[in-house]
């Protein structure tokens, strides 16, 4: 039986070994990631390793399921358009149903939460009627209701947290 490329680990129960350049890679560069047209070349310079072997590192990372993506964090609605979602999912469709939401590239990121509406997440489209879109498909395809949480009042909320002290 062959794994998939990506699988998720649980962190809770499984021990992760990482690497000095995983741990470096995964603590210091949640904020001030270069800005430039080369970032991975400048990481590497910085670290003292090559560009391939930062690129390859990461995606070593993501392949064993411990990062999803590097990229930017967007104030809401600032690039494009967004929601949080929330799906009130049975919970033995519930891996199927995150799974089809994942697939979806407007989707980032979901999680399970211990409420009535256990699934969560955030789509963002060039425009609102993507996003629209994407929340109609989800629910077509899902066959559950989609519930459209569009941002009322934002909150700054530093999601960069010290992994290694």
């Amino acid at each position: 039986m062959t794994e998939p490329a990506t699988t998720a680990v649980d962190i809770l129960h499984a021990p992760v070994l990482l690497s000095a350049l995983e741990k470096c890679l995964l603590n210091e560069y949640q904020r001030g990631f270069p800005l430039c047209a080369s970032p991975y070349a400048e990481i590497g310079r910085q670290l003292g390793v090559s560009e391939t072997e930062v690129i390859d590192t990461l995606r070593s990372l993501q392949q064993r399921g411990l990062i999803s993506r590097v990229g930017p964090v967007f104030n809401p609605n600032r690039a494009g358009a967004s929601t949080l979602a929330a799906m009130a999912v049975p919970e033995a469709r519930l891996d199927a149903v995150a799974a089809l939401v994942s697939a979806c590239a407007e989707v980032n990121h979901n999680y399970e939460r211990e409420h009535h509406f256990n699934l969560w997440f955030v789509v963002t489209a060039p425009d609102a009627a993507r996003v629209r879109a994407v929340l109609d498909e989800i629910e077509t395809q899902s066959g559950i209701t989609v519930l459209d949480l569009p941002l009322e009042r934002s909150f700054y909320i530093d999601l960069g947290f010290p992994l290694w002290c």
